[in-house]
């Protein structure tokens, strides 16, 4: 990333935000089909990602990704207010932000939500989502083999806990829905079971080389909408989430020769792929040309039926955001964290 934020400073055309599709929730609430993510990755400033989320606004997003754990929701949320001063109404864009790890507690969970209200300056969340379904959590910047001392196993009697005081933000007006991330099909169905207010999306690593394809149409079945992130292949990731078996789908021959065949970067078939099989993007750039070929690729052009046959047959399984940090055992493999057996994995 540049030292200089003057790469954001040349105007360009952008994209009508009304030619964007949207996803209609269980709600009845309309989700733009392409989110801007705002982690950067332990190598993008706090201040270049606010400019980023400044500089998408401009061009046409209207769906922005944030998480407390980022550490730039104050940044960003200068950017908003200034936003809603001048260009645009609250209503006009969506706001996502996470309820991180370490603020599971029942005393932690309206507290740690109104932090990210009053740094985003957003007045309500659109959605808000529990980040990991563990309260373990990790130093910002650890490497791989770190382990937080007091990691447990997915308790379900401590999430539902935790849930409930999310039902609250709904029922204070605080968030307009709520939500999942990273779980299972195990997971959700116990949390199904028991919720009073469903979640309405769970968001999940999704791209060509990871779709999660049963857990995919379980969540359509549920009414629940996926979210992708990683959905180029997450190249920016932090080192710790980087293993020699990983696979890249913008490098994939696949998704090379459409690319090439449509006059575009790989990566805007993967997002082309993404939001027509039914999932919500989530893209993190920095770069104004990227920000702009990515919401340029969702009003183009779609990518024809055979093409979409070929991706789907693409799938290697390949986890790229493992989460080996939230383990909570000794010499354990970070599958126990994704329940590969179809149920939870116990203590």
């Amino acid at each position: 990333m540049p030292s200089t934020l003057a790469q954001f400073d040349q105007p360009v055309a952008g994209v009508d935000p009304a030619l964007v599709p949207f996803r209609t929730l269980s709600s009845g609430a309309r989700m733009p089909s392409i989110g801007l993510g705002t982690f950067g990755s332990d190598h993008v400033s706090h201040e270049a990602v606010a400019e980023a989320v400044k500089y998408a606004a401009s061009i046409g997003y209207r769906h922005f990704d944030c998480a407390s754990v980022y550490g730039n929701e104050e940044q960003i949320g200068r950017v908003f207010r200034a936003m809603f001063q001048k260009e645009l109404r609250r209503n006009e864009v969506w706001i996502t932000s996470k309820l991180w790890n370490d603020k599971h507690g029942e005393n932690d969970v309206i507290p740690s939500c109104e932090k990210s209200l009053s740094d985003l300056q957003a007045g309500y969340l659109d959605l808000y989502l529990v980040h990991w379904p563990f309260p373990n959590h990790h130093p910002p910047g650890c490497d791989v083999s770190a382990r937080y001392a007091h990691a447990v196993p997915y308790i379900h009697g401590n999430y539902m806990r935790t849930w409930r005081k999310m039902e609250v933000l709904v029922d204070r007006g605080l968030v307009r829905h709520i939500g999942t991330s990273n779980m299972t099909i195990p997971k959700m169905e116990l949390l199904l079971r028991d919720a009073r207010i469903k979640p309405v999306a769970n968001e999940m690593e999704l791209h060509p080389h990871f779709q999660q394809p049963e857990f995919f149409r379980y969540l359509l079945d549920k009414g629940i909408q996926p979210i992708g992130y990683s959905p180029i292949g997450s190249p920016g990731r932090p080192e710790r989430d980087q293993t020699p078996e990983d696979t890249s789908p913008v490098e994939d021959p696949v998704i090379l020769e459409i690319a090439q065949n449509l006059g575009v970067h790989p990566a805007i078939v993967c997002i082309k792929w993404a939001i027509q099989r039914g999932q919500i993007p989530i893209p993190f750039s920095a770069n104004p040309r990227n920000m702009l070929s990515n919401l340029l690729g969702v009003v183009s052009k779609p990518l024809a039926p055979a093409d979409m046959e070929a991706i789907a047959k693409l799938d290697r399984n390949c986890r790229l955001i493992k989460g080996q940090v939230f383990l909570w055992k000794d010499d354990q493999s970070w599958e126990d964290l994704w329940d590969p057996n179809g149920r939870i994995t116990p203590a």
